[in-house]
């Protein structure tokens, strides 16, 4: 079954989502206070956090902050005004998604299956090697020198998605959809967020090149 953590003062939400989770083989925890929720993060296996903006003791971006300093569990923030500053920020602190409030649960279940999804895939050409830096699909995650980059769910979906066809161009719609698998409220600025996060922590920044009116290609010989 899969583990979710919610972490939303709002308790009648929990239990509505709770409920209907459980059509889906999802097993829902909730958390009303950001202490608690991190608390439940250290201590358990969850699959993944969904984490909403407007909390108290501390706002959700605080909370995702101090998840990353520990963790690569995939975050899917909720976010009451739906404004694309708030899912910048959200994005720039390394949530993997975001939902505006109100939703329909079943775009959330949606959202989660896709995430999920593509943490799971990797079955062919799982380990690629371009030097120094090794993708692994199978472990989700890239090293350098045998030392893990800490990536994301999102980066390292966008690093396993350029690194695999390693000399194509990809479009900011093309990379936006392939990684969340969903057509509404895209923008491109999510893309470019991403690449300069990933650029930060490749072994080179050039690896991933921008195509100017293009998009982004994965510049790296497969070894």
């Amino acid at each position: 079954m899969t583990e979710i953590l919610i972490i939303d003062d709002d308790e009648r939400l929990a239990e509505v989502l709770a409920e209907y989770f459980q059509r889906f083989d999802f097993r829902l925890s909730g958390a009303n206070r950001p202490g608690k929720g991190l608390e439940l993060v250290s201590a358990n296996r969850y699959d993944l956090v969904i984490l909403d903006v407007m909390l108290p003791e501390m706002d959700g971006f605080d909370t995702c902050r101090e998840i990353r300093r520990h963790s690569d569990i995939p975050i899917i923030m909720l976010t009451a005004r739906g404004e694309v500053a708030d899912r910048i920020v959200g994005l720039e602190l390394g949530a993997d998604d975001y939902l505006p409030k109100p939703f329909e649960p079943r775009e959330l279940v949606a959202r989660i299956q896709t995430i999920l999804k593509r943490r799971k895939t990797g079955q062919e050409h799982n380990r690629l090697s371009f030097g120094v830096l090794v993708v692994d699909r199978d472990r989700r995650d890239a090293f350098v020198d045998d030392a893990a980059l800490q990536l994301s769910s999102a980066e390292f979906g966008l690093l396993e998605l350029l690194a695999c066809s390693a000399g194509k161009t990809f479009s900011r719609d093309e990379i936006l959809n392939r990684l969340r698998g969903v057509d509404t409220e895209l923008f491109s600025r999510s893309v470019d967020i991403l690449v300069s996060r990933l650029r930060k922590k490749m072994p080179d920044p050039l690896l991933i090149k921008t195509v100017r009116g293009s998009g982004y290609v994965f510049t790296g010989r497969p070894q």
